[in-house]
């Protein structure tokens, strides 16, 4: 396979232009698409980074786009979140989750974390509200919170690479501390499973900035603002979703 066709996820959040045209400049045809067959038919899917985690995860649910997602990633087909994408993969998050009075009712959860609820459903846990996440991999996201540094954390910042990241394809070529673009106010917090985390940036706290575990990848900052560095990662998984499809076949 010389050229991977990799959808782009379009939950109607803004503007998908820049990662469609990084990719395509990294080698790959990118499909901006809000499908959920087209997304289920690619050899790779980026879920980009754009608008609140529980206005996202709320439009992918009822549009099906969470179930095409969940299963393609399951059935192996090359996945990787960038910011708000990467924190959509987790459990739950409380970002932008309706208030008490606001005429969403939560919903009863098995545990903490929202395990077994459809992804969107807003449930109480530890004091507050949440809304649940794809729950493909287990963790939470929360605000970055400090009186000292601004939030949201805004511009290039150091990644630190783990033994784990330091042997992933995502990163081949990629330097110990290297400078990548960060916009966000929220992160993974301390409850993701270290095993997974590629590389970490500290900034308020050390908080996961890549995570990869098979074939499921998720970057906190933006690799299509990222300059050379970023085109780099966004073609090694230009390259990921080449070999996956090659082998793969069809999953249409």
């Amino acid at each position: 396979m010389e050229t991977p066709t990799i959808a782009v996820v379009d939950y109607h959040k803004g503007n998908l232009s820049s990662v469609a045209r990084g990719l395509d400049r990294a080698g790959a045809r990118a499909l901006v698409t809000d499908s959920p067959r087209e997304i289920a038919a690619a050899d790779g899917i980026v879920l980009p980074g754009v608008g609140s985690f529980f206005d996202a995860i709320t439009f992918m649910h009822e549009r099906g786009q969470d179930r095409a997602v969940i299963d393609a990633v399951a059935a192996g087909t090359p996945f990787l979140g960038i910011c708000l994408g990467l924190q959509l993969l987790f459990s739950r998050g409380d970002e932008g989750v309706p208030s008490e009075g606001s005429g969403a009712e939560p919903v009863v959860a098995s545990d903490a974390r929202g395990t077994g609820l459809a992804p969107g459903a807003i449930f109480e846990a530890e004091g507050k509200r949440w809304v649940r996440g794809l729950g493909v991999l287990e963790g939470s996201c929360t605000r970055l919170s400090s009186r000292r540094l601004k939030v949201p954390h805004v511009g290039w910042d150091q990644m630190h690479l783990t033994p784990a990241g330091q042997a992933s394809a995502l990163l081949a070529h990629v330097a110990e501390g290297a400078n990548v673009y960060f916009t966000h106010s929220y992160a993974l917090d301390d409850d993701c499973d270290p095993s997974i985390v590629l590389a970490r940036t500290h900034y308020v706290r050390s908080f996961p900035c890549i995570i990869g575990t098979g074939n499921i990848y998720g970057c906190q900052f933006h690799p299509e603002k990222s300059s050379v560095l970023g085109l780099e990662m966004l073609a090694n998984f230009t390259a990921i979703a080449r070999v996956s499809g090659a082998s793969g076949g069809d999953r249409s």
